[in-house]
């Protein structure tokens, strides 16, 4: 029988469990199991620990059950690949094992006056003034401010940090220390495409900056250490899988754009998760962008191997406006019925959504925004509701795809997508329209677990699965045309720029509100 690689893909909303055949790329085996978010606070976002951790080892055995069924022997499963929800910030004690507190999610924005403090102590308050050494802006989306969040008002981790006891890490880190033995022996690492995303990380030396982490003052002897995203990182000491190597590990976002095969400089890709997340190879040097977007590094295949850099352009809020939709206004029974709803109007019909619920991301990087429904009139209904949803996810990519155009010089003619939300064919086809390119849906949806899974194989002292252009799988595909005119399109593209002004500065921290909405 083929080699099998196996992939973790911890996302914000679930926890999965994959297994390829290494010659077809084919998923043999998978378990999901959906993660909870608490909400203690207006625009606090957090996830236990031990939960992510208990889910990663229910998805583990209960596809090796379920590959034992089938009678699929898992002694052939040669590595395990770890993607993760990226920027997701924990904090727990090396001795008991235990966190010290909730993970502080991607999303969450508690953080906004810990920026603003930050940016006041730059020259010329200047969000951008990390952004030579960082490739980021400073926000609340990235891991060091919430670090820094944590150290100030957290007792126990403020604490741990002073009796050296801490230990932090994105959720690959604490992923991975937990498989590996935990207090006993566990491996503190990251590879490069997490540590990119700190803002304590220098994406030209590609090693955590001192000067960085004064700048935050974090300790830097609380990070873990930093490795390729591909090299046996330590072995499985427990379950089904004991012994077998942790030898792939990269972002969610960078495990997509290898999962989708984009190692040439200029292809790239979206990802429709949670939020929406586009990256373009850049090849292996960084390149700043003048439009808003981030740089960031998209892997390092191997220690001896060059680091390769994505630009990339996030959008928080994409398939998590459905899930409002479905939970916070009852407008669906289920993530599945907002195709239908907004196939049957076919049109907005002049309302526009901008769902900034978490501020606005790239290429606007303003945390004051906030959601925005507009356009509205007696004739709108929950179907046009529904359809200026999709088009919001829609129009936040053109966004993003014209900054990204502007910064490479070379317009991208097609766009690669995967995650979630492109089962939804209503919306591939808004997006092509809105866009005026094709839009290039593998058949096969799991290209994060499978960028995980190419990591771990192909990792020296692995080596099942061959990474060189001929020795690729092939994945099938189905293409979406523009089937609107330009003009149309430009049309509403400029409608809904007109909401996102609207949406602005909405939000400012000099006044806050009491619990039934009045200003203090």
């Amino acid at each position: 029988m083929d080699p099998l690689v196996a992939a973790i893909d911890q996302g914000t909303s679930s926890t999965r469990f994959l297994v390829f055949n290494t010659k077809t790329a084919e998923v043999i085996g998978h378990h999901q199991v959906e993660i909870s978010q608490r909400f203690p606070k207006e625009g606090w976002v957090e996830e236990d620990p031990r939960e992510i951790i208990r889910s990663v080892y229910e998805c583990m055995e209960r596809t090796c059950e379920k590959l034992e069924q089938l009678n699929v022997d898992i002694s052939n499963i040669k590595a395990v690949g770890v993607t993760n929800q990226r920027e997701t910030t924990l904090v727990w004690d090396k001795e008991t094992g235990e966190p010290l507190y909730n993970a502080i999610v991607w999303l969450d924005l508690r953080t906004q006056s810990t920026v603003e403090r930050l940016i006041n102590r730059t020259p010329g308050r200047n969000k951008n003034h990390l952004k030579d050494r960082t490739g980021l802006p400073i926000s609340t989306y990235f891991s060091a401010v919430k670090l820094r969040w944590l150290l100030d008002n957290v007792d126990q981790v403020h604490q741990a940090v002073l009796s050296k006891r801490a230990m932090f890490g994105t959720v690959d880190s604490w992923i991975i220390w937990c498989l590996t033995g935990g207090r006993t022996g566990g491996v503190h690492v990251t590879d490069v495409s997490n540590a990119s995303r700190t803002m304590l990380f220098n994406i030209h030396t590609l090693d955590w900056d001192l000067e960085l982490c004064r700048f935050f003052d974090i300790p830097v002897e609380i990070l873990p250490k930093v490795g390729s995203s591909s090299e046996i990182y330590g072995w499985m000491k427990s379950g089904s899988l004991a012994g077998v190597p942790i030898s792939g590990c990269l972002g969610d976002q960078s495990a997509a754009l290898v999962g989708q095969m984009c190692f040439e400089e200029g292809q790239a890709k979206n990802t429709y998760g949670t939020g929406c997340f586009l990256l373009r190879n850049t090849g292996t040097r960084p390149l700043t962008s003048e439009h808003g977007l981030l740089t960031t590094v998209a892997y390092k295949l191997g220690r001896d191997k060059p680091a390769c850099y994505a630009l990339e352009g996030s959008v928080a809020i994409a398939g998590a406006v459905i899930r409002w939709l479905k939970d916070n206004m009852g407008i669906v029974q289920s993530s599945s019925e907002i195709e239908q709803l907004a196939a049957a109007v076919g049109t907005s019909y002049g309302c526009y959504f901008v769902p900034a619920f978490s501020g606005l991301y790239a290429p606007y990087w303003e945390p004051s925004a906030r959601g925005i429904i507009c356009g509205l009139t007696q004739f709108t209904n929950r179907s046009h509701l529904a359809f200026a949803a999709l088009e919001a996810v829609c129009f936040q990519t053109r966004e993003i795809l014209d900054a990204m155009n502007k910064d490479s010089g070379v317009p991208l003619t097609q766009l690669r997508v995967d995650g979630g939300m492109t089962g939804n064919r209503l919306l591939m086809q808004l997006q092509a329209d809105i866009l005026c390119i094709p839009v290039v849906r593998p058949t096969m949806s799991e290209t994060t677990a499978l960028g995980a899974a190419m990591a771990a194989g192909a990792a020296p002292g692995v080596e099942v699965w061959n990474l060189n252009p001929g020795q690729l799988p092939h994945l099938t595909s189905e293409k979406y045309e523009p089937q609107i005119n330009p003009e149309e399109s430009e049309y509403r593209f400029a409608r809904w720029k007109k909401a996102v002004q609207k949406a602005m500065n909405w939000e400012t921290s000099e006044t806050s509100c009491s619990s039934n909405g009045q200003q203090q």
